[in-house]
C-alpha cells in the first residue's frame, strides 16, 4: 500500500528526513517509531502531501487518510459535522457506521468538538479519517496525552478494522512498548534516518531498543 524510497526532505539548510525508505503491505499494521524530533511527523506529512521532499519517490496505492498529530479539529463545529468533513465523497457522509464502531461518539455527536475531552476528541480525530473509508490510515501519535482505557479502546477499534476488514495500519506512536504491541513490524526513525526496522517481537527483544526506548525488556524472562 505505501512504498518510500531514499525519501529526503528539508526545511531550508536542515534535513529532517534523509534517504529514509519503508514499505507497508496490504492489510499489514506497522509501527514508525523513535524519539522527538526524530521525522516521524514530517513522513506523515510527506505521505499526505502536506510537505514536499526534495528528493526520492512515495508510491500509495489506494486511499490514504492521515490523523494528524494534534487531532486538528473545528472546535467550533458538531462532532458530527467534523466527522462529515472528513468524507471523500458527498455519498459517503453517513456517519452511522462510525458510530456503530465508536458509540461513544454517538452520545456526543450534537456537542461541538471544542467542548470535549482530549479522549473524545482523538476519537473523533480517528473516525473522521475513517470516514475518507481509506484502504490505509496513518496515525501521527494514537496515544498522546490519553487515558490509558481511552487508548485501549482507540487500539481495539483499529485492530477490528484491521482483522475484519483489512484495513492497513501506519502507527507513529510515542509509546514503543503500545506500538510494538499492537503491530507487526516496526521502524526506528533516528535524526531522520531508518536505525532499525524488523518484526516486532524481534525488536522488542533488542537490547539497544529495550535501552533506548522501553526501559528494559518487553519480556521479562529475556
Amino acid at each position: 500500500m505505501i512504498d518510500v524510497e531514499a525519501l529526503v526532505v528539508r526545511y531550508g539548510a536542515a534535513t529532517a528526513l534523509d534517504h529514509v525508505s519503508l514499505t507497508v503491505a496490504s492489510g499489514e499494521r506497522v509501527a514508525l517509531i523513535g524519539p522527538n524530533g526524530a521525522g516521524k511527523s514530517t513522513l506523515m506529512n510527506a505521505l499526505s502531501g502536506v510537505v514536499r521532499p526534495a528528493s526520492g519517490t512515495i508510491r500509495i496505492r489506494g486511499r490514504l487518510a492521515h490523523v494528524p498529530e494534534g487531532r486538528q479539529l473545528f472546535p467550533d463545529l458538531t462532532v458530527d459535522d467534523n466527522l462529515r468533513l472528513g468524507a471523500y465523497r458527498a455519498r459517503d457522509r453517513d456517519t452511522a457506521w462510525v458510530y456503530s464502531l465508536m458509540p461513544q461518539l454517538e452520545r456526543v455527536r450534537r456537542q461541538t468538538a471544542g467542548s470535549l475531552s482530549g479522549g473524545q476528541q482523538q476519537m473523533v480525530a480517528v473516525a473522521r479519517g475513517l470516514m475518507a473509508r481509506p484502504d490505509v490510515i496513518a496515525i501521527d501519535e494514537l496515544s498522546l496525552g490519553l487515558a490509558p482505557t481511552v487508548v485501549q479502546d482507540l487500539s481495539r477499534y483499529l485492530m477490528q478494522l484491521n482483522v475484519e476488514r483489512g484495513l492497513t495500519v501506519l502507527l507513529v506512536e510515542q509509546s514503543a512498548r503500545l506500538a510494538l504491541s499492537l503491530c507487526q513490524r516496526a521502524y526506528v526513525l533516528e535524526t531522520g534516518r531508518i536505525a532499525a526496522q524488523g518484526a516486532s517481537e524481534e525488536l522488542a527483544r533488542s537490547s539497544l531498543l529495550t535501552s533506548a526506548y522501553l526501559g528494559g525488556p518487553l519480556d521479562e524472562s529475556s
